[in-house]
This record gives structure tokens, C-alpha cells and sequence, in this order.
């Protein structure tokens, strides 16, 4: 499974979930899909995911399990900034804490897609 950021058109994304909707209610099988993780527009989505919180994500789906203190010192960044960050991720849903409450990333990819047109708005 990926985890896919972008941007998206809510009156798109309304369309796609009404027919979701009624697919499910027709009783068909839906399989396991990719998380969709979408913004509005490109500020939205940089103010969400800035250049270090990026980077915080990808550290941690390059380096495995950690934790955040482990974190803070590959990325040679203060622990309450990366504490900061983390939490964030945590709440988008692009990082969760394993057993023994290390990081990991629960996604095979993790994808931002952002039409360069739009980005150049940003």
C-alpha cells in the first residue's frame, strides 16, 4: 500500500466519494486501497509538509523503526522541533508508533504528487 500527497478539487474528490458511497451500499467488494492524502491547494500542502518535515519522513521510512531521540540525532535537528514534526506526520497519518513505540512508516511508497503548474502558484 502508498500513501499518496497531492492536490485535490473537493468538488472531485465529493464526486469520488458518492460513488464510493455507492458502491458499498450496491454491496460490492472494495479492496484495500492506497491512503489518499490530500490538500487543497500547494500552500496547504507546504504548510502541512514543509521541507524538514519531508525530510523527517523520509529519514524515518529509510532508516526503520526508531525513535524520535534516535530521529533527532541522524538529523542532527533539536528533539522538540523533530518531536514537533513527528507529531504532525502522526496526525496526517503518514507515520505510526510500533509496540515498543518506535517510528515507522506503514506504507510500501510514500508518493507527492503535485502538478508543476500549481506548484508554481505556491
Amino acid at each position: 500500500m502508498k500513501a499518496i500527497i497531492g492536490i485535490a478539487n473537493w468538488g472531485a474528490t465529493c464526486n469520488e466519494l458518492r460513488e464510493l458511497a455507492r458502491r458499498v451500499d450496491a454491496g460490492e467488494r472494495l479492496y484495500e486501497a492506497d491512503y489518499h492524502l490530500n490538500f487543497p491547494d500547494p500552500m496547504a500542502l507546504l504548510a502541512a509538509l514543509p521541507p524538514k518535515r519531508l525530510a523527517t519522513l523520509r529519514t524515518i521510512k529509510a532508516s526503520g523503526p526508531l525513535t524520535i531521540y534516535a530521529l533527532a540525532k541522524r538529523l542532527e535537528r533539536n528533539y522538540s522541533n523533530v518531536h514537533a514534526d513527528v507529531q504532525q506526520l502522526v496526525e496526517l497519518g503518514l507515520v505510526e508508533k510500533d509496540d515498543d513505540q518506535r517510528l515507522i512508516v506503514p506504507f510500501d511508497d510514500v508518493r507527492v504528487e503535485a502538478d508543476a503548474s500549481l506548484m508554481a502558484a505556491a
